[in-house]
């Protein structure tokens, strides 16, 4: 089991319904393990915009 995967378990765990966030291949790994996962990705075109979100 990679990380990754390891850590989407303890987010859903937790309750985590949503993740904010702008995807890039230093987070391909995680980003590859919310799509087995029911925890949603909502793409922002910005980090700023990800951070304002919450």
């Amino acid at each position: 089991m990679k990380a990754s995967e390891l850590f989407v378990q303890a987010l859903e765990s937790e309750g985590v319904k949503y993740i904010f966030g702008v995807p890039g291949e230093e987070n391909l790994d995680f980003l590859n393990a919310l799509k087995d996962s029911s925890i949603r990705l909502i793409l922002t075109r910005h980090e700023l915009g990800a951070g304002d979100s919450c």
